[in-house]
């Protein structure tokens, strides 16, 4: 049974409109707020910081997935209606999940057969309809593997929403450790850190491990739809060094601290009854609750998510709600910002 998670009053003046970059700060100087899941006492301060809040011996999940130009423009065959096609998931047949977005709707039904073409000799196939997520359409593109990706960074965008003042360009979405192509958003609780910071955590004794997992689509611009807190199902990657320091780092008596709700999903949905990992490919639905018993995962490095996200659901497997709406509120009245450019949340 899925929980109806808090509500509380975001003003629009706290989405964060563009990088920190372009504010005039660096990467690691956005704001963080720090909230004790013993005692519950919260602290302020700047994410250059963080390591005075971590310990030698604890572990940092990164995920290393790189975000895609996942959104293209492209017309039916022959000459029909033109659209905006966000993807969504690639999917394990070499198929993807996408979003069709009318310009005159908000989305747009397709056609099984219809043929889209995006431009240099990218064409896609409308093959159905998504079962689980209504909105989604599955295609097949008529390129593949390295050949689709050198297409897809040549004709598409990053996704981009209403609170974005502008359409930057694709290195303002990306981790600095990003690798593998394959996330429709940026993961982007890990924007933050600098190769410097890395270093410096490194120094203290805080180590590091590298999971994947591609994230789906914040938001299938339907309310409704939105509002049931579906959970696509993506593609994640545990390698063997990852889940030996996993696993090693617990022996040992430290905290695996993850870096993005993205890697509390991948570790909680293969991790035992005794918080062992092991070496995976796989794909995940879960939707994490209050009710969820946290097996492997310590602590959670997050930004801060908008009023009944489906990410507030998974931060009370972590923190009573009350608790973390107590902290919301008080973060908007201190000026925190909102979204992928905005400021971070660090649960221990």
């Amino acid at each position: 049974m899925l929980t109806k998670p808090f509500t509380f009053t975001l003003p629009a003046e706290l989405s964060a409109k563009e990088p920190p970059e372009r504010r005039g700060i660096a990467r690691d100087q956005v704001r963080l707020m720090v909230i004790n899941r013993n005692d519950y006492r919260v602290e302020h301060t700047y994410f250059n910081s963080i390591g005075e809040f971590l310990r030698p011996g604890d572990l940092l999940v990164f995920n290393t997935s790189r975000t895609l130009p996942a959104s293209l423009d492209g017309c039916e065959i022959p000459k029909g209606q033109c659209m905006e096609i966000r993807l969504a998931q690639h999917l394990a047949d070499d198929s993807w999940l996408a979003l069709p977005l009318c310009q005159q709707l908000p989305t747009c039904s397709l056609q099984t057969g219809t043929q889209i073409d995006f431009g240099r000799g990218l064409t896609a196939t409308v093959e159905n309809r998504d079962t689980h997520i209504p909105q989604l359409w599955k295609i097949r593109f008529s390129k593949s593997r390295t050949e689709l990706m050198d297409t897809l960074y040549r004709l598409g965008r990053p996704i981009r929403y209403e609170y974005v003042s502008a359409p930057w360009d694709l290195d303002y979405y990306q981790t600095v450790y990003a690798k593998e192509p394959g996330s429709a958003e940026m993961p982007s609780a890990g924007r933050a850190f600098t190769w410097k910071l890395l270093f410096n955590l490194k120094r203290r004794g805080v180590e590091t491990a590298h999971i994947v997992l591609h994230t789906g689509l914040s938001s299938y611009m339907d309310d409704e739809l939105d509002a049931q807190h579906l959970a696509s199902e993506e593609e994640y990657y545990i390698s063997e060094a990852a889940a030996q320091k996993i696993n090693h780092t617990h022996k040992e008596g430290g905290r695996v601290i993850a870096v993005g709700t993205t890697v509390v999903r991948a570790l909680e949905s293969v991790a035992d009854a005794n918080g062992k990992v092991q070496p995976q490919h796989g794909y995940t639905r879960l939707h994490i609750t209050a009710e969820h018993k946290l097996k492997t995962v310590d602590g959670l490095l997050t930004g801060l998510h908008e009023p009944e996200a489906s990410h507030l659901d998974l931060l009370t497997a972590f923190l009573a709600a009350q608790k973390i709406k107590q902290a919301y509120e008080d973060a908007v009245q201190r000026g925190y910002l909102w979204h992928e450019f905005g400021d971070l949340n660090l649960i221990l």
